[in-house]
């Protein structure tokens, strides 16, 4: 089981964002906003949260999954997809919120238009986001595209607080103190996680806090499966 149950907390104790990030937009925009019907494409968030980027898809009129290890985060997300996007779980759109593992995703091969990580596996170790990765490939049909967001090192928090593994700490300072482990991974690793599919664009996006004090540097990586 990957899920640290340190989300549960913070999911129970603090607001979370409502709205998805415009690296997202654009992406579902660009891939998939001249569908002729929109309700055929199938999308799969995984560490889907409470719900920003479904209610998102919902909204659009996509059929939305995620999978989240937090039973609070799923229960909000599902209760927000039911009060601001009515049918999104019914025919035509059938979309779903799960609580379970992304190590093990419930639903059969080939199943998924897109997959997405906005920044969820990241927090697992470098051999099980490598087996998430893989998972989320099985589950995505042939030339079906993938999303991720993933933190970079040098952004605040890296290299502070007790080190787990290779890129990985539990952060003592920054956005990410308090949530758990967190793994910064490297442009040369990307490859590695990403192995199962073929990577289509990677950018790197830098942004700065408290007077450009601090750094947050992430990964947008699009892919493809062949």
């Amino acid at each position: 089981m990957v899920w640290d149950p340190v989300w549960e907390r913070v999911f129970s104790t603090q607001n979370w964002g409502k709205y998805p990030g415009e690296d997202l937009i654009r992406f579902v925009a660009r891939n998939f906003y001249g569908a002729a019907d929109r309700a055929t494409i199938r999308i799969l968030e995984v560490g889907s949260g409470t719900g920003a980027n479904l209610w998102f898809f919902a909204r659009e009129g996509f059929s939305a999954h995620g999978i989240e290890g937090s039973p609070t985060a799923a229960a909000l997300a599902q209760e927000r997809l039911e009060r601001e996007c009515p049918g999104w779980n019914e025919q035509p759109l059938s979309g779903t919120v799960r609580v379970g593992d992304m190590l093990s995703l419930p639903w059969p091969d080939e199943y998924f238009d897109a997959v997405v990580d906005c920044e969820a596996v990241y927090c697992n170790d470098f051999g099980e986001s490598c087996t998430i990765y893989g998972e989320m490939q099985r589950v995505t049909r042939s030339e079906g595209k993938l999303f991720v967001r993933t933190f970079a090192p040098g952004t605040w928090g890296d290299g502070t607080g007790e080190q787990l593994g290779l890129h990985r700490f539990v952060a003592a300072a920054g956005p990410l103190a308090g949530k758990g482990p967190s793994r910064f991974t490297e442009e040369s690793e990307l490859e590695v996680l990403l192995a199962s599919w073929q990577l289509t664009d990677v950018n790197l996006i830098t942004r700065s806090l408290d007077s450009r004090r601090h750094v947050i540097r992430e990964w947008i990586v699009e892919g493809c499966k062949s």
